[in-house]
């Protein structure tokens, strides 16, 4: 038994955090489990109304959308206590804030902020917060920003920790109308794009016999 399946490695899916400048990952945050449905939205953007010759102007990249469900059980873990402490002391509230940390300006920015004010500061410029990318294989690797956020916790320890929730994430793709091209983030969403145009050349493609035409005129 040379302990190989012959399955593959079945890769996650997950947000990395980078420096906003720099790109540097400050943190990795996989899946629990991969999600059974990814659902994205992509609206256009065109000129609308107007004149006719701008009727099939695209004025930029379209506007995605991505919603998933994350599910986490830490049921798996309770059953090895000595190997998993700080689930048995805490169950799943550590992984949950590291999400909701993802939406939330730290205890810092906050009483800077307050400081700030407080000293008759005009304009207080938010903390810049840092570059969040949402990683669906190697092929799809965006900017994006959490709009939604909603957590259900349906099973708990003796102590009220949660063991078992699902947390619905929204997400709004940001692109370089966003972030400018000049910013790393829009260098990431200029390669998200290249990657697209290079799977849409490798689609196979039909004729105008199979949709039973001989000519478009």
């Amino acid at each position: 038994m040379n302990g190989f399946s012959g399955s593959p490695k079945l890769l996650k899916g997950g947000i990395v955090v980078a420096d906003p400048v720099s790109l540097a990952v400050r943190r990795v945050i996989t899946l629990q489990y991969n999600p059974d449905t990814v659902t994205r939205t992509l609206t256009v953007q065109g000129t609308g109304g107007g004149e006719r010759s701008e009727a099939l102007r695209l004025t930029g990249p379209a506007n995605e959308t991505i919603k998933l469900d994350a599910e986490l059980d830490a049921t798996d873990q309770l059953e090895f206590p000595d190997q998993n402490a700080a689930v048995l002391e805490s169950g799943l509230h550590p992984q949950i804030a590291l999400l909701e940390a993802l939406i939330n300006p730290t205890v810092s920015e906050l009483v800077s902020g307050n400081a700030q004010a407080a000293l008759g500061t005009i304009e207080i410029a938010p903390a810049q917060a840092p570059l969040t990318l949402f990683v669906w294989s190697a092929q799809r690797i965006v900017p994006m920003r959490i709009t939604e956020f909603n957590v259900v916790e349906d099973a708990f320890d003796e102590r009220l920790n949660p063991i078992r929730a699902k947390i619905t994430m929204g997400m709004r793709v940001l692109s370089v109308d966003d972030l400018g091209f000049s910013h790393p983030g829009g260098t990431v969403y200029l390669g998200h794009l290249r990657r697209r145009e290079a799977l849409a050349a490798r689609a196979r493609t039909g004729d105008l016999k199979a949709l039973g035409i001989g000519g478009i005129r």
